[in-house]
This record gives structure tokens, sequence and C-alpha cells, in this order.
């Protein structure tokens, strides 16, 4: 939508992401995370950490799912996604404070410190954009069948390698 703030943040994740169900059954996961700028300070030859930004941060669906299987408290994260508008509030000892918000679009472990392995999700039967021509065992649910399709035998552009029947080039 027009309007709406995309913001990055790299930062740690306070606690361990919090999965919950709508009603509705829709998973949704909340995480918190804190972004704290480091700055050298060349007087003192030394590495000075800023104040701590805290970010509530969610995700629905499937990435909810995701983020509570992959990620635990203290992992180091990428998060993008599209910030709300802050809401104040006061603390127990009434100071006035806000809380920033983030819709998650997207979040992934950073490798700056660490590394990670990718595991490919399967869909769930119905979901994406290609139900009717999906094949069984397809996790993406579009990829044609390997069997219908069968190359000619002399076609030089589906059979790299082989040789045609003549020497002619094929265009």
């Amino acid at each position: 939508m027009a309007g709406e703030v995309n913001v990055t943040i790299v930062g740690n994740l306070a606690d361990d992401p919090e999965l919950r169900y709508t009603q509705g059954g829709i998973a949704v996961v909340s995480v918190r995370v804190g972004s704290t700028p480091r700055t050298f300070n060349r007087t003192t030859n030394a590495w000075e950490d800023g104040e701590t930004v805290w970010v509530r941060c969610t995700a629905w669906r499937e990435v909810a799912e995701n983020v509570a299987q992959s990620l635990t408290k203290g992992s180091r994260v990428v998060v993008t996604g599209r910030l709300k508008a802050p809401s104040a509030y006061q603390s127990a000892q009434g100071e006035a404070r806000a809380s920033l918000e983030l819709d998650i679009d997207e979040i992934g472990p950073s490798l700056r410190y660490a590394t990670a392995a990718v595991t490919r999700r399967a869909r769930e039967a119905g979901a994406g954009a290609g139900s009717g021509s999906a094949v069984a065992g397809d996790p993406w649910g579009d990829a044609p069948k390997a069997a219908a399709v069968k190359p000619a035998a002399d076609d030089a552009w589906a059979n790299p390698g082989v040789n045609s029947t003549g020497d002619d080039t094929p265009f």
C-alpha cells in the first residue's frame, strides 16, 4: 500500500518466538528484536554501545510457523517489514513510553557471525497459485510432470550434446 514505511532491522531476539493461533486457526508469532548501535570513540579508542531500540515484530501464517521452528532467544536476525504507527503508553513506574511494532515481510538469521542450514518447507495442499497443475510430491505444486513432455530425438535444441541428422546449424 502507499504510505507504508518499510524498514530493515538487524538485532537479537530478546525471547523465544511466541507462536499462537487465532480462533480461525491462523498462526501468528510475536518476537521482540533488540538493536543496539555501536560506535567507535576515537578519543578513548573503544567501542561504545548506544541505547537499545526494542521492536515488537509480528508474522502471520506460514512465516509465523517457520519463525517458531527456526529461531530462538539470542538469535541474531535480519527483519524486513512494515512499520506501524508507534503506540504510547505509561510504564509501571509512571514513565511515558512508546512501542515500535513491525509487521514482518521477511525474517532470517544473520550470517555475519553464524552459519545456517536452509530446509525448504513443503507447501500444504491447496496452497499457492498453481493448484490446478500440481503434481504429487512437488512441494511448490507448479512443476509439470516430467514424463508428459518428451523431447524429439532429432531436435538439437532439446537434446544438447546429441548430434542432429545433418551438419546444418540449428538456427
